[in-house]
């Protein structure tokens, strides 16, 4: 469509779910809001967010949280002397979550709603192993296309700090679009089409700080973290501020856990726009550096594994400013 329709005008045909974009970019699409990031914006960004050339991670460690939160598994890296003489190497993984750490939730990750039906009207079956099974929505297809363009950071850590809320990132707690708009306010930030939105929370830096008594704080099984509010003030926000992508700081974007899945973020974004959820991108020296030039708008790059048929996927994501 040449027009995106608003977030109330959804969806375009009554056939599909209420408000839900499915169809919006084609019933074959598997790309979702992604297909925001078109070349002239990705070009407009390379061209206006680079100044310094300075270059930031957003990558966590592969082996952090240490243990991995919700009972996931602890990546083993295994390096193997291939001559038996020390003379050339190659390395394993073994247990590998591509959840356990920074990552991108793909589309075939949370359905939409209880229906057990994905992003554009997909079923179950055809993720699940089987006759049925498809490449519908795989992560390969994020990665075959790959993801840059502008990203904005709203640093609502630093901001709460300042207005003087006391908030334990580690408990859940949920903040609104009408204070992510303060935020944006106080830093000069402004949204433009198909922008990649980050979002810090201090849940990482604080989890950094007392990462070493974590059982002690929290069910490493059963995890709480701050994040937005799942509701359809924030779901309205999101599409028709045309956000291409959205990711935090936190173990999931949305306050968690997560009070009725049938009415969340995740089934919200992923499973009704086909909108990527990142989570655990390490914001830290990002934060840090916008904090000290008051520039907070970069040209974002992320390099998914091209994994055939995946669910989710490290980000491989950098931002340069």
């Amino acid at each position: 469509m040449t027009k995106l329709p608003l977030y109330d005008e959804l969806p375009i045909d009554p056939k599909y779910p209420p408000k839900t974009a499915w169809g919006v970019w084609g019933e074959d699409d598997n790309l979702g809001t992604l297909n925001n990031l078109t070349e002239e914006r990705t070009a407009k960004a390379s061209q206006t967010c680079v100044r310094r050339g300075a270059v930031f991670s957003l990558n966590w460690n592969l082996e952090s949280p240490n243990p991995p939160l919700f009972n996931r598994s602890q990546i083993n890296h295994q390096i193997r002397d291939r001559t038996g003489e020390g003379k050339r190497f190659d390395d394993v993984y073994h247990d590998f979550n591509t959840q356990s750490s920074s990552q991108w939730d793909g589309l075939r990750h949370v359905c939409f709603g209880d229906s057990g039906v994905f992003y554009n009207n997909i079923s179950s079956s055809n993720i699940t192993p089987g006759d049925d099974a498809t490449d519908r929505l795989g992560i390969h297809h994020m990665a075959r296309r790959g993801i840059a363009g502008r990203a904005v950071l709203l640093d609502y850590g630093r901001w709460a700090e300042k207005q003087g809320k006391k908030i334990n990132p580690l408990t859940r707690y949920e903040y609104t679009v009408n204070e992510l708009e303060q935020v944006a306010n106080d830093q000069g930030v402004t949204f433009e089409y198909g922008d990649i939105l980050l979002i810090r929370t201090g849940w990482m830096s604080t989890y950094i700080r007392e990462g070493h008594r974590l059982s002690e704080l929290m069910d490493l099984a059963k995890p709480e973290c701050i994040g937005i509010k799942a509701c359809q003030e924030t779901y309205r926000w999101v599409w028709d501020n045309r956000f291409s992508a959205v990711a935090s700081d936190a173990v999931a974007f949305e306050a968690f856990p997560v009070l009725d899945w049938k009415d969340s973020c995740h089934s919200q974004f992923l499973g009704a726009f086909g909108c990527p959820i990142g989570e655990m991108f390490y914001l830290e020296e990002l934060a840090e550096d916008s904090a000290k030039d008051g520039r907070y708008e970069y040209l974002f790059t992320s390099a998914p594994l091209n994994k055939y048929q995946g669910v989710a996927t490290p980000p491989n994501a950098v931002c340069l400013k």
